[in-house]
């Protein structure tokens, strides 16, 4: 598929994913700071009132509507007098503070207008690469959702470390809409539409489909994000193909546009085709194996030789003592791993079947020349997945700095 073909629309066909946008019954909003706030930092009413409008709108009409929402730190630059986002994790967390309760009481005025309640949640990355706390958020939306609560998401900026930041909201709104089970998720942002170039130079032409991501091969893509945002394309391209990749279609759009891309589609009167939708896989990547390739922590590491990643990878085969080579952490029976490449690349991820402890005494060897007790896969096949090296997060690729135990 080429990006001129895309940028046609490709026929009647491509409608499907903003038809299945405009009737899902569960759609998580992401909205950025940019799109919230004046140039001084400080929160635009309008703004965010015609947002509330779009999403009470789609509520209407009878969708559950999670709203995933930047916007604290920026709304606290005002009240402390800075004027711009701070670098320091020390001050974000203290404009966090202050702005977090700005923006939340703004949002429950805001609601009120059309008998809404809303609820906020905080969370840290920590809440969903731990699985018991992923199991936990998951009842919390449940509940929510169900008592026809909107609510209002946002990372916990006051207390994340460096090292439990999502980084930016687009990255948490992909790992909601997995979590809540949405059949949409719709970023809005500053940004229309994604563009076959750079949008602010003449000759960019707008991508009005994405049916898979070789559409993408070719596309220049901005990095930054605006001045109260941590957010640019690139991460909202990787939240795109994160929910896409699990089955959730996606659609880029601007907040201007926001009533246009929240419309049911039982809305009498069909708003103007805006932003870039973006098609879902064919299959739903199954709770269990999304959570382990985009949100799991990992304990520790295991070397593959190059057969092992061959059968691994490519052939999706188990991963047996034979074709392992070294290991890293003092991990348990069922803790997440990292395997790696004889290069040291990750390669995939997975479940590991034995204790750290166990394994010096199995590395290159047979099941057959095992203990009984022993004779089943380091890793099963149907407990790992293979990454890609832009899908290993940053905190599962940092290795534990346990012993290293190397076949000889």
């Amino acid at each position: 598929m080429t990006v001129q073909q895309a940028l046609s629309g490709l026929g009647s066909a491509l409608s499907e994913p903003r038809q299945a946008i405009g009737q899902a019954r569960t759609v998580v909003v992401k909205v950025g700071s940019s799109s919230l706030t004046t140039a001084t930092g400080g929160l635009d009413p309008d703004r965010l009132d015609t947002l509330v409008d779009a999403i009470a709108g789609r509520v209407a009409a009878g969708s559950q509507v999670v709203l995933v929402s930047s916007g604290a730190i920026a709304a606290g630059l005002s009240p402390l007098g800075l004027a711009r986002r701070p670098r320091d994790l020390a001050t974000q967390q203290a404009a966090a503070s202050v702005g977090q309760q700005l923006l939340a009481h703004r949002y429950a005025s805001s609601f009120a207008r059309y008998r809404l309640t809303v609820g906020q949640v905080l969370l840290t990355s920590d809440d969903v690469v731990r699985r018991a706390h992923y199991r936990n958020a998951q009842r919390t939306f449940g509940k929510l959702l169900a008592f026809g609560v909107v609510p209002v998401v946002n990372e916990n900026d006051t207390v994340a470390t460096a090292e439990i930041k999502f980084g930016d909201n687009d990255r948490l709104a992909a790992l909601v809409a997995h979590l809540v089970g949405a059949q949409a998720l719709i970023l809005l942002s500053d940004v229309d539409a994604l563009y076959d170039g750079d949008p602010r130079l003449p000759g960019s032409s707008r991508v009005q489909e994405v049916p898979d991501a070789s559409v993408l091969a070719g596309i220049g893509i901005g990095g930054s994000g605006s001045d109260v945002g941590t957010g640019g394309m690139e991460s909202k391209l990787t939240s795109a193909l994160t929910a896409t990749g699990a089955g959730i279609p996606v659609l880029l759009a601007s907040a201007a546009d926001a009533g246009a891309a929240l419309a049911a589609a039982s809305a009498p009167v069909p708003g103007p085709v805006v932003g870039t939708a973006f098609a879902p896989a064919t299959r739903r990547t199954p709770a269990r194996l999304f959570w382990l390739r985009h949100a799991a922590t990992s304990a520790g590491s295991i070397g593959l030789d190059a057969g092992a990643v061959h059968a691994v990878v490519q052939r999706r085969k188990s991963l047996l003592p034979a074709g392992i080579t070294h290991f890293f952490g003092d991990f348990e029976s069922g803790d997440v791993v990292d395997l790696l490449a004889p290069t040291g690349e990750v390669v995939a991820r997975g479940f590991v079947g034995h204790d750290a402890g166990e394994l010096p005494g199995m590395i290159g060897r047979s099941l057959s020349e095992l203990p009984d007790g022993l004779r089943h896969p380091v890793v099963h096949a149907d407990d790992l997945i293979a990454v890609t090296p832009t899908m290993v997060d940053s905190a599962a690729s940092q290795r534990s700095e346990g012993s290293e135990h190397v076949h000889s």
